[in-house]
């Protein structure tokens, strides 16, 4: 790939620990508890607990991979790199699919809390275009504008913590509700399924690994730092919201956090988390595009995307075709599209990334092992675990939309011959 121009590497620990920080604080806050609730109802504590253990054995992974493959792609490269191309071209493409469909959520719930009524999908398109806008301009911008949203956010995110405690008696006994185990194992595995959602934005350090200083070092640090604080950030949330609306409503709101504040006395805490939901929701939508485009120019950079994705653009250093593209492909998905499945369709797309991911590292040898062969096992047995326990409906889809790559990629190759 030596012939291909390469990116600059501007970004820093911190700069890449906002970004994944940005990436999965915001997608699972204010996304990902109705439906997990809906599964599992109190048992979405337990839920989180797998979630958030699956993530980190997958970020192990990410991170031992990353540190020896420090380029755009992600697993892309890496399942290329270890196991082959169709590996590659399978992880790449749940990466692009799956986040494509989570970036155009992201944008619609920035809409649903920003927006006057009926402006939302012009709305969500003018952010995809305006934060398509920013990336376009240099990664470093990026960069500064997540980590200016991922300060808006906390500081919301602790405000309606401490509005949904102190407007009202704290009842601890809800968050046991009918009993973690109510709902079985079943319901905590889809509920696992839903929450992983949340995590998945670590990946996108690891796709930008030809941008940090130091990535041996960078990128490691970096994901393993932004996934213990989101693991932290979402315990505190998840026992917020079961205390003081209980499971039962949580599934009932599409807003729980905001339902948890206005079931409270502090109501003039509502717009704050307004706000809070607005910005994460934009800082999310700004990762996703940026690690998309970065995707896309591995693939391109491959013959799996058409070659002239590849392009960087000589002053400000970034894939600026695939960028664009991207863009415009979101801005058709909000037109069009009721985004309300999208979690679990994406969560498909993204275990499936990762099930490569975990085989990848497995694979390495000693030299370029960091972790123990036994996380990656066991991180690749849960993504299949969690992908069977998935609502049937996204199964279905993530299937299909998987068979359509698989076709477009024999396609490319018969012409190539």
């Amino acid at each position: 790939m030596s012939h291909h121009p390469t990116l600059a590497r501007r970004l820093g620990t911190t700069d890449a620990v906002v970004i994944g920080l940005g990436s999965m604080i915001g997608a699972g806050v204010f996304a990902a508890f109705t439906p997990a609730a809906a599964a599992a109802g109190s048992g979405l504590l337990v839920g989180l607990v797998v979630a958030a253990f699956v993530a980190f054995c997958n970020a192990t992974s990410s991170a031992q991979l990353a540190a020896v493959y420090p380029t755009s792609g992600g697993t892309y490269v890496y399942g290329r790199e270890r196991l082959g191309p169709w590996s590659g071209y399978l992880a790449g493409w749940g990466f692009i699919v799956g986040k494509t469909a989570s970036a155009a959520a992201m944008a619609m719930t920035f809409a649903a809390y920003a927006a006057p009524s009926g402006w939302e999908r012009p709305v969500a398109i003018a952010a995809v275009i305006g934060l398509a806008a920013v990336n376009y301009r240099g990664v470093t911008r990026t960069a500064r504008l997540t980590r200016i949203l991922v300060v808006v956010v906390l500081i919301s995110l602790a405000v309606a913590v401490a509005a949904a405690w102190g407007g009202r008696g704290p009842a601890p006994l809800n968050i046991l509700g009918e009993g973690l185990l109510a709902h079985g194992w079943y319901g905590i595995m889809q509920s696992a399924g839903l929450l992983f959602f949340a995590f998945a934005g670590y990946a996108r350090i690891a796709t930008m690994g030809e941008e940090v200083h130091n990535p041996r070092r960078t990128i490691p640090r970096a994901i393993g730092i932004s996934l213990l604080i989101t693991i932290i950030i979402y315990a505190v949330i998840a026992l917020t919201l079961l205390a003081t609306i209980g499971p039962d409503g949580i599934t009932d709101s599409a807003t729980p956090l905001a339902s948890a504040v206005g079931s409270g006395t502090w109501a003039w805490a509502a717009p704050v988390v307004r706000v809070g939901a607005a910005v994460a929701a934009l800082g999310a939508l700004l990762a996703l595009v940026a690690g998309l485009g970065r995707t896309s120019l591995a693939m391109a950079r491959e013959q799996d995307l058409p070659n002239w994705l590849a392009a960087v653009h000589p002053r400000y250093q970034v894939p600026h075709r695939a960028e664009v593209v991207l863009a415009a492909v979101i801005c058709a998905v909000v037109a069009v599209a009721d985004l309300r499945g999208a979690i679990g369709f994406s969560s498909f797309g993204v275990l499936v990334y990762y099930l490569v991911a975990n085989i990848a590292a497995f694979t390495q040898p000693a030299a370029d092992r960091r972790y123990p062969k036994a996380l990656q096992a066991i991180g690749a047995v849960a993504c299949v675990s969690l992908v069977a326990t998935l609502p049937p409906s996204s199964i279905l889809t993530g299937v299909a939309v998987f068979a359509v790559g698989i076709g477009l990629r024999m396609l490319r190759l018969r012409q190539h011959r």
